[in-house]
């Protein structure tokens, strides 16, 4: 069995002929990323709820830290005179949770399913494929409820008002870096913890951590001109950025460091697929 899975992915490592592959399988990734769905809410009175809950807690919870325990002025926070923070903090935490559960999610998704790997032959990227994409329906709800939190705010006779302009149009091009940005990542770490177990330990620290590297929940703009180089070398910073750009600022993402976030997602895509087209053969010994 392993002779022939290795014949066959030797075949079909060139790019055309694994996107050809990939395609041919989309009625089992749609069927995978379904799966993950229904089991994450089984037995679940709240079901789909749950996409919202976790960045609405956590939203209450920097809400009160920062506006009440340390009141801080809410314009440091935001780098905007009259955004509440509620919803800045939200707006941040809506992508970032996708980001960070698409990665969890998908680290774990070749070791949750060896079984298959070493008894049927399909390409392997389906499995964190279909993880990104079951958590991409959760941030879909939850980017639907940050719009009306949007709405509520903009009636609710503050200062702050919710603009309809461009920019909102390019939100698509924002989704389509972040996810280039989370395939790459989740088809390396899917392959690392499966190789290595100590992978998917150490990822659940460090995502947290990453989480206060990036302006989630406080803008970060940094005097020093060493510290902001810093800063704009981890992507998710202009691509967060862009998100609030797109739905909040109406004003043009298309700055240029999220254009350099562009290229890096990108080329780690490309590094990721390919690495992961290079490593397959290894798998069903290592599952």
């Amino acid at each position: 069995m392993s002779s022939v899975v290795t014949s066959q992915v030797a075949g079909a490592v060139g790019v055309i002929p694994r996107l050809r592959r990939l395609g041919a399988y989309r009625e089992l990734t749609w069927m995978l990323t379904w799966r993950d769905i229904r089991v994450r809410y089984k037995h679940s009175m709240l079901g789909a709820a749950w996409a919202v809950i976790p960045p609405v807690m956590m939203m209450g919870i920097f809400t009160f830290v920062f506006g009440t325990v340390s009141q801080l002025n809410p314009q440091t926070l935001t780098g905007h005179a009259s955004l509440p923070y509620s919803l800045f903090a939200l707006s941040g935490l809506v992508p970032w949770t996708f980001f960070a559960n698409s990665l969890q999610a998908a680290t774990i998704s070749l070791v949750s399913n060896r079984q298959l790997i070493t008894k049927i032959y399909f390409p392997r990227e389906v499995f964190p494929v279909a993880a990104v994409g079951s958590a991409f329906i959760d941030f879909a709800i939850s980017t639907v409820v940050l719009i009306v939190f949007a709405l509520v705010v903009h009636f609710g006779g503050g200062a702050w008002r919710f603009e309809i302009g461009w920019p909102m149009l390019a939100l698509p091009v924002v989704i389509v870096v972040q996810l280039a940005l989370t395939v790459g990542i989740g088809l390396l770490l899917s392959m690392a913890n499966l190789f290595y177990r100590d992978v998917g330990f150490l990822f659940r620290s460090f995502i947290q951590l990453w989480m206060f590297v990036t302006c989630v929940v406080y803008q970060l703009e940094p005097t020093a001109a060493w510290k902001r180089a810093v800063i704009q070398l981890n992507p998710m910073t202009p691509i967060i950025r862009a998100y609030r750009d797109c739905l909040l600022m109406n004003r043009n993402p298309f700055d240029w460091s999220f254009v350099q976030a562009s290229l890096f997602s990108f080329a780690v895509l490309a590094l990721g697929w390919l690495w992961f087209s290079r490593r397959e053969f290894d798998f069903a010994e290592r599952a």
